[in-house]
């Protein structure tokens, strides 16, 4: 029942991510707000890349991030950046299609090199703060860039402020 409902969460989700990603125009990969900041294409990548973390979210019980191997692509277009997620997306859907629900309140935990650094907590806690709410953040983040950048974004939870607004 739980793993339904997660899904559904992440069918609905995925789509959104998507309509975000398609937004994004190349002339606008550069952007950054701050120097110290991520650059749209770089948040981008992150964003797709998160959807590769479920097989050691899902399958394992200790995520290494001191053997995962991070790989941003190449984010020159955004029609790459897209691709990326795409693939990833569709990899993950069938890591939590196949998922073992039963193994949803295991102890999970994230490390590297020996050091744990979050967790232990439940399984699905992680789904849910890790890899989802993680995501929405960094979606957050990355609309927030394109509209400072002059881009319109596409509504993900109903119309935006522009949509909204009678047209003359």
């Amino acid at each position: 029942m739980m793993k339904q409902a997660l899904l559904g969460e992440f069918l609905h989700e995925a789509e959104n991510t998507r309509k975000l990603l398609r937004a994004i125009p190349d002339s606008a990969l550069d952007y950054r707000p701050q120097p110290h900041l991520w650059s749209v294409a770089q948040l981008a990548s992150h964003v797709a890349e998160v959807y590769n973390w479920y097989d050691g979210t899902y399958n394992k019980d200790y995520f290494d991030m001191g053997s995962y191997v991070y790989d941003k692509g190449d984010i020159s277009r955004a029609s790459n950046i897209v691709e990326k997620f795409e693939a990833n997306v569709k990899a993950a859907q069938h890591i939590l299609e196949n998922s073992d629900e039963e193994a949803y309140m295991n102890p999970w935990s994230m490390g590297a090199n020996g050091h744990t650094f979050f967790g232990p907590m439940p399984k699905a806690q992680v789904i849910r703060g890790f890899l989802n709410n993680h995501l929405y953040h960094h979606r957050g983040e990355l609309i927030a860039h394109l509209r400072a950048s002059g881009n319109k974004v596409p509504g993900l939870y109903g119309p935006t402020f522009e949509e909204s607004q009678p047209q003359s």
